[in-house]
Order: C-alpha cells, then structure tokens, then sequence
C-alpha cells in the first residue's frame, strides 16, 4: 500500500485490527466519507486484504458495528421482577450502548440512502444471530404472569428501548435513572399489566343496586 508500511497479519488477528481500524474510521468521519482506503491506511494494510473479506464499504461498516457490540456485550438482568429487570436493563444499554447507537444513527444517513434500507433494516442486520434481552426479559415476564400477551403488540414490545433511543438522539447524552423509572413504570408497565382481578363493572353495580351505565 503506497506511503504506508504494510503489516504481515492473518486470519483473526488481521480481521480484528481491520474492525477495530473500521471502527475508528466511522466514528471519525461518519459513513459520508467512510472508504475502504480509509480503512485500509488505518489498519495498515491493503485494500485487496479488504475487498477479499467485505465486497464494499457497506458490508464493512455493518460488519464494524457487529464487531463493537460484540466486543461490548449486554448482561441480561434477572432480579425476579419484571420492573427490575426492564430499569436495569434499560441503564445498562443507556451505559454502554445507547450513545454509540445514537451517534450510528445520525451519522449513517447515506448508508440508508446508498443501500435504500431504514434504520430499522440496519438493526436487523446488525443483531442478526443475537437473542434480543429485550425480548428475553419480557419473556420471562409473561411466564411469572406479570405481563397480559394479549395486551402485547411488537410495537409495545419494543417500546422501552425505542423511547430510551428517542431520549439519546435528542440529547446525545446517557439517559437519567429518573427517566428510565418513568418510561418503565408510566409508560411501558400500565399498558402490558394484566387486569386486576375481579368482577365486571356491570356486576359490581347490580350487586349494589346501581343501574348500569350505558
């Protein structure tokens, strides 16, 4: 590669130094001026060593991005307790997720125009193979019957995590516990709890000698 002293480096090794270097390189420029010979220069090898691995700057900025996660990786919380579970769940990507996600999703603009895909595309392909923890807690959730599934459509399903995005794209900071104590336990948490148990309003009425209400 000319002007830049090639490294010998295989197999792992050399994938690893590539990610880490693609890495950099998005988080440095955007994808707007993300290139293969960016990359290259800053993993120190060549561009063929590139284009043998990901076909185009595309693939290499998705594989970049699995790379961080991957090397970040999410505990699942299980406190025994739905509302726990979601609160830690939430700050713990909010720590270690939520502003690398946030500035992806603002500086990936013209990878969604190049590939015509939408952000949520870019979410599939980049958790693909990945159990979502979201998923998992409310899972668990609905086994221990704190969780009505009849009340659970994958919009309200995906709700805390997309509400904790909106929070971070707007002000590009981690999100407060006191904010995530309110999108669990105002806004997530009435609209999947189980009725409480009892009778119908009709019949509390008759029985207290109330005419029902039309």
């Amino acid at each position: 590669m000319e002007g830049h002293a090639v490294e010998r480096r295989r197999g792992k090794v050399l994938e690893a130094a590539v990610l880490d270097a693609a890495c950099g390189e998005l988080l440095a420029v955007g994808y707007a001026r993300f290139t293969i010979e960016g990359v290259a220069a800053r993993a120190r090898t060549s561009r063929p060593v590139l284009y043998r691995r990901w076909p185009n700057r595309a693939e290499l900025a998705i594989a970049a991005i699995r790379y961080i996660m991957d090397r970040h990786p999410m505990a699942i919380p299980d406190t025994g307790q739905l509302r726990d579970d979601l609160i830690a769940l939430l700050q713990q990507f909010s720590e270690s997720r939520a502003l690398f996600a946030g500035f992806f999703s603002l500086q990936m603009s013209d990878y969604f125009a190049e590939t015509h895909t939408s952000l949520a595309d870019l979410r599939a392909r980049v958790l693909q193979g990945h159990h979502s923890l979201l998923d998992l807690v409310i899972g668990r959730g609905i086994d221990r019957g704190e969780i009505d599934p009849g009340r659970l459509t994958p919009r309200i399903a995906s709700l805390p995590v997309d509400l904790l995005r909106h929070e971070v794209m707007m002000t590009l900071k981690p999100v407060p516990d006191a904010v995530i104590v309110e999108l669990v336990d105002t806004i997530f948490l009435p609209l999947v709890r189980p009725e409480p148990a009892g009778e119908s309003e009709p019949a509390r009425a008759d029985q207290a000698g109330e005419p029902r209400r039309r």
